[in-house]
């Protein structure tokens, strides 16, 4: 069984390989620096790059879903979108929620997303997770 489910992602590969541009593979991304994602996902999106999320992609990585354009962008059976609001270090370096980046999250979010955080109370430091059937209501599956 495994080795079909490789197969199926080797033909998806190959059937995105006949564009001249890159696929991004997301396995596992827990997140980084939001100035970071948005500059990666803003080049993808000029270069005409195709992502596949086909894992966890957690905090920053889920900006994805407002840089890429939704029909260069896919998820598998194995994705995990997860969002939370944005913190920064404090003069301690103890983590803080910050208001300004969370801002900057939601509002390069599409609305549909945002909506859905919304009715789960928002952003907060707990993750909201987002996969399976309801995860494809809002990115497309991918198919070989």
């Amino acid at each position: 069984m495994r080795k079909l489910g490789g197969l199926a992602m080797m033909a998806l590969a190959l059937s995105w390989a006949t564009s001249a541009h890159a696929t991004i593979w997301i396995h596992s991304d827990s997140g980084g620096r939001i100035e970071d994602y948005l500059s990666r996902y803003r080049s993808a999106r000029a270069s005409n790059e195709r992502v596949v999320i086909d894992g966890s992609c957690l905090s920053a990585c889920t900006l994805v879903l407002g840089i890429v354009p939704r029909g260069r962008l896919c998820a598998t059976q194995n994705a995990t979108l997860g969002f939370h609001s944005a913190w920064e270090p404090d003069d301690h370096g103890h983590a803080v929620i910050s208001a300004r980046w969370t801002h900057v999250v939601l509002a390069n979010l599409p609305g549909a997303i945002r909506h859905w955080i919304s009715r789960r109370g928002g952003l907060r430091t707990e993750m909201l997770y987002l996969r399976g059937p309801e995860l494809a209501q809002f990115v497309p599956a991918c198919t070989a």
